[in-house]
């Protein structure tokens, strides 16, 4: 299926990279290189230093963390949700000292991996950890009104749940550092925004659940993008740092080194330490609307020297999952959203819609973004 707002066009696929025509605004030069090959040679490469650079820009985040937290009971905050990014930042922070609060936030969507990576990693690192558990109600309302409206940015719901609890939290209690596992090894090549909208804009969210929701969100934890980038940043002081672009990060080894270490378990692929997001990524959206988000994924693993074109070629032209596991997980998600499993599946072959269709905060985000980008303070990852 093509998304609502592609045009048709002949299908074309990167010579260098596996991102293809299924982005609808993808742009190709003379050789057959994508934007996001282009893009990553320009602005990222210079940017990133992964040696000897990015360690003495760790050493000098660590110190600088050391030292506004003294006094505290903590010094920073990391996000935890079980997968390998942010899990491999707890570890990280124990090797140099830091004394983290370990943040995890139960959308309802947890699968058995993450819970046990969790524990496992609280247990062999000695971190608190606190845990922020969502009103299911109120979490199964917005999330059945995002399935209803038809967009492929339904996983919106669980991601803003975690960044907006993480962000609040971290404002209301004074705490001026959080760690993030964003990276450049494993996602230099983004979503495109077709694909995957921003969780972080609260008008689109309100607009779809005052539409399709039937529930008010009391208790469902909220912050505007212009809240979190400017507010929080430049009034409260909350920074957000991401120490895996100081060091080789490779998600391979970072994996097997979590399981030696710790017992550790590894999942089929990036975020699907969650079962929503499993089935989201690895049905939902290839099926419904002809994206599939391992393009993004295996690409930037590409352009790092994590794998070769050719098996990732290999890889996507398998689906993400099999069958058996996919009639489970949509029994599974109807029966959790309410729902039989025929109604899901009618929300399935429904129109298909995109983030246009509703109202949003893309002028405001826009011209932020470039407000940030032309201060410095934020790095382009794709055009």
């Amino acid at each position: 299926m093509q998304g609502p707002n592609q045009k048709s066009r002949p299908y074309a696929i990167c010579s260098n990279c596996i991102m293809d025509t299924s982005d609808s605004k993808i742009v190709f030069d003379e050789r057959g290189w994508c934007d996001y090959c282009n893009n990553y040679h320009a602005k990222i490469v210079p940017n990133w230093h992964p040696d000897e650079r990015g360690a003495k820009e760790l050493e000098a985040m660590v110190a600088r963390i050391k030292r506004d937290g003294e006094g505290r009971a903590h010094d920073c905050l990391i996000g935890l949700s079980g997968g390998v990014d942010s899990s491999y930042v707890a570890y990280l922070a124990k090797q140099h000292g830091l004394r983290p609060l370990l943040f995890h936030v139960d959308a309802g969507w947890n699968s058995q991996q993450a819970v046990n990576n969790i524990e496992k990693l609280v247990d062999g690192l000695g971190f608190d950890l606190h845990t922020e558990v969502i009103n299911w109600r109120e979490m199964q309302d917005l999330q059945l009104a995002f399935f209803k409206a038809g967009v492929p940015h339904i996983d919106t719901p669980q991601d803003h749940a975690f960044f907006a609890s993480l962000y609040n939290f971290a404002a209301k209690n004074g705490y001026k550092y959080i760690l993030t596992g964003a990276n450049y090894s494993t996602e230099c090549v983004r979503e495109p925004l077709e694909w995957h909208y921003h969780a972080s804009d609260l008008v689109q969210l309100k607009d779809i659940h005052r539409r399709f929701g039937t529930r008010p969100l009391k208790t469902f934890p909220l912050c505007d993008i212009l809240t979190f980038k400017i507010y929080y940043r430049f009034f409260k002081g909350v920074q957000v740092m991401k120490p895996l672009n100081c060091v080789p990060f490779i998600k391979e080894n970072a994996m097997q080194e979590l399981v030696d270490k710790f017992g550790w378990q590894k999942y089929a692929h990036k975020h699907y330490e969650s079962r929503f997001t499993r089935f989201y990524e690895g049905y939902w959206l290839p099926t419904k609307f002809g994206f599939d988000k391992r393009r993004a994924h295996f690409s930037s693993l590409i352009l790092t020297g994590q794998m070769t074109r050719e098996e990732a070629l290999e890889k996507i032209a398998k689906k993400a999952y099999d069958e058996e596991t996919v009639a489970q997980d949509f029994e599974y998600i109807a029966t959790k959203l309410g729902l039989t499993v025929d109604e899901l599946k009618a929300l399935l072959v429904a129109p298909n819609k995109s983030y246009r269709d509703y109202k949003s905060n893309m002028p405001i985000i826009e011209l932020g973004t470039k407000v940030l980008r032309a201060t410095g303070v934020q790095l382009a990852l794709n055009r």
